[in-house]
């Protein structure tokens, strides 16, 4: 018999966090699971950690490869997948018991392609809940979808994640659904773009049971490594053509995604001007100004203020007005005020 759910864990030097990871997958109530690790060329002990649970339990799958990056895992493991629905994990990650039965319910009740839930990030201690303005436990149809959903997609890296959803494995096959190879920054939301370009049916649950573990050296927080601004440059200029969007306005489409990119560009300047990191403080500095004075941002600035100021909260306003005028110590000074508020209340 199949599994109801196929699971998949791209794996690359989780060893810290992996075994909190596999437990809750483990003690899932729905018992109809498999789980599907795919080893992405680990040098520490992520291998021998799976092998030992394998021998523990028959869902447990373990395919190793070279490194290739996450998106290549993630589709072996689409691949090897035999199950009516996918979700899938990060290894540094950890889930409620009761996750993938709440998901699988939702799922069947009236056949739904895909299934959103929220989620909880876990930062330095720091909880905070991700939600959206959907409505909630109704049928979402194609209609809302295309106005509502993609959309949603085009302005904003929220909906992002793969985690936070259940996708029905028979609508990735025939359509050919994958993950985008070589790309290091926004391959999720290529992933749901392609997936909900194709689904006609759609709930959101307000229910979170997926917890996310922003941890140090993980790919969005270690910023020595990983040049962000570059990457949402990438994502704002990509090539979306593939992806059929015919029923959205081409000027529309660029509005929406000049607001996700400025959008990346104030979470970056917090990121880069925050004073905990290993860079030095002549070196941020200099990062963002590069940000804040490349052409492209320029561009993509008036249509932001356009259509998201009057929406935006009072620092926020402060920011993109100090992004508009160049401000480097400006910026500087609003987010050292922003964190010195936050640690206040």
């Amino acid at each position: 018999m199949n599994p109801k759910v196929s699971v998949v864990i791209p794996l690359y030097n989780a060893e810290k966090f992996l075994v909190p990871c596999v437990e809750s997958l483990v003690a899932q109530t729905l018992r109809e699971c498999e789980f599907i690790f795919i080893n992405d060329g680990s040098s520490d002990g992520s291998q021998q950690i799976i092998e030992r649970f394998c021998k523990q339990d028959s869902r447990i799958r373990l395919i190793n490869q070279n490194n290739q990056g996450v998106s290549m895992a993630r589709n072996k493991g689409l691949e090897a997948a035999a199950g009516e629905y996918v979700g899938f994990v990060d290894a540094d990650d950890y889930i409620d018991a009761d996750m993938y039965e709440t998901f699988y319910h939702a799922a069947k009740q009236e056949d739904y392609d895909v299934v959103i839930t929220n989620f909880e990030s876990e930062l330095e201690g720091l909880k905070v809940v991700t939600s959206y303005p959907f409505p909630v436990d109704t049928r979402l149809t194609r209609e809302y979808i295309e106005r509502e959903i993609l959309t949603y997609f085009l302005k904003s890296d929220q909906l992002n994640a793969v985690w936070n959803k259940l996708y029905k494995r028979k609508l990735i096959i025939d359509n050919d659904v994958k993950f985008p190879e070589k790309m290091a920054l926004g391959e999720d939301g290529m992933f749901n773009m392609k997936f909900f370009v194709h689904a006609q049916t759609v709930t959101y649950k307000n229910y979170r049971g997926y917890h996310y573990r922003e941890v140090e050296g993980s790919a969005t927080r270690n910023i020595l490594e990983k040049d962000y601004f570059r990457k949402a440059l990438e994502v704002y200029v990509r090539d979306i053509s593939d992806i059929t969007f015919n029923y959205i306005d081409p000027v529309k489409t660029k509005e929406l995604r000049a607001i996700k990119f400025i959008r990346s560009v104030m979470a970056n300047i917090y990121v880069y001007l925050n004073p905990t990191n290993k860079l030095s403080f002549s070196k941020r500095l200099k990062y963002v100004t590069q940000m804040i004075t490349n052409p492209y941002v320029k561009e993509a600035l008036p249509l932001f203020y356009h259509h998201e100021y009057r929406y935006l909260g009072r620092n926020e306003k402060v920011m993109a007005n100090l992004i508009r005028r160049k401000s480097t110590l400006g910026l500087y000074l609003c987010t050292m005020y922003s964190r010195f508020r936050s640690k206040s209340f």
